[in-house]
């Protein structure tokens, strides 16, 4: 799905790249390309909160079509996350990151990354993706509702933190390898390698959607990328949702 020749341009600030993506989809191009930010005014996280702008960290949204459908576009979220938590391990040791379903990395309890689908017909033949994340190499915000870490403070104190693009090219191989495998493989390939780093596993937690909350222990992931939380009245598949284990953001 994702093209490995895609260009990269680079931002001195705008307001958001994923905004950018949409505008460009909206006016008929599709790209490929990666959109790259050293500054946004106006980044956002999922259900429309903020996302702080630090320069010297990776703002990043590939801008793609592909003929997959949606159920396919919507698991891009869990490959963008392996490949972001494997080029993390290749800086600071193999199974530093973890990933919190449905869309973030962590290192500890904390989290270092975030990613983001869009997503919009072409015509019945296609659709337009934007899958967009944004990664705490250099700093971390200090003023959000849960705890945040930068790949820097894992680094010895010598050690100045990967350049944004630099590191942008060590996920590229990773993240176009695991879309290529949905397409030829199917979800199964990937969900194992998420599971292998799935975060607070056999835990209890407080599933938010909306007004509604459901109480629970997490117990797996579906074929189809849902959570499969277990509820004193049974098995339940959560397909949206924010989940806030006991002590934890």
């Amino acid at each position: 799905m994702i093209d490995g020749r895609a260009p990269v341009e680079v931002f001195d600030e705008i307001d958001s790249t994923l905004l950018e993506a949409r505008r460009r989809a909206e006016r008929g191009d599709y790209g490929p390309v990666w959109l790259i930010a050293k500054r946004q005014s106006a980044g956002r996280g999922r259900r429309g909160r903020a996302w702080s702008s630090f320069e010297g960290n990776l703002l990043a949204t590939s801008l793609f079509v592909t003929p997959q459908p949606a159920a396919q576009i919507a698991l891009l979220g869990f490959a963008a996350g392996v490949a972001i938590a494997e080029a993390i391990d290749e800086v600071i040791g193999a199974g530093a990151a973890q990933l919190k379903w449905p869309n973030d990395v962590l290192i500890g309890d904390a989290k270092i990354a975030g990613i983001l689908v869009d997503s919009g017909a072409v015509d019945t033949q296609a659709n337009w993706v934007a899958l967009a994340f944004g990664i705490n190499l250099a700093s971390a915000p200090d003023n959000i509702d849960q705890a945040a870490t930068s790949l820097r403070e894992h680094l010895p104190p010598d050690a100045a933190a990967p350049e944004p693009l630099a590191f942008l090219a060590a996920i590229r191989p990773k993240l176009e390898l695991w879309a290529a495998r949905i397409v030829g493989e199917g979800f199964e390939p990937l969900r194992r390698a998420w599971l292998q780093r799935a975060y607070g596993m056999g835990r209890e937690a407080h599933i938010v959607q909306g007004e509604q909350a459901i109480d629970g222990r997490l117990a797996g992931l579906s074929p189809r990328g849902e959570l499969e939380l277990d509820t004193a009245t049974g098995r339940r598949l959560i397909a949206a949702g924010d989940v806030f284990l006991s002590g934890v953001g």
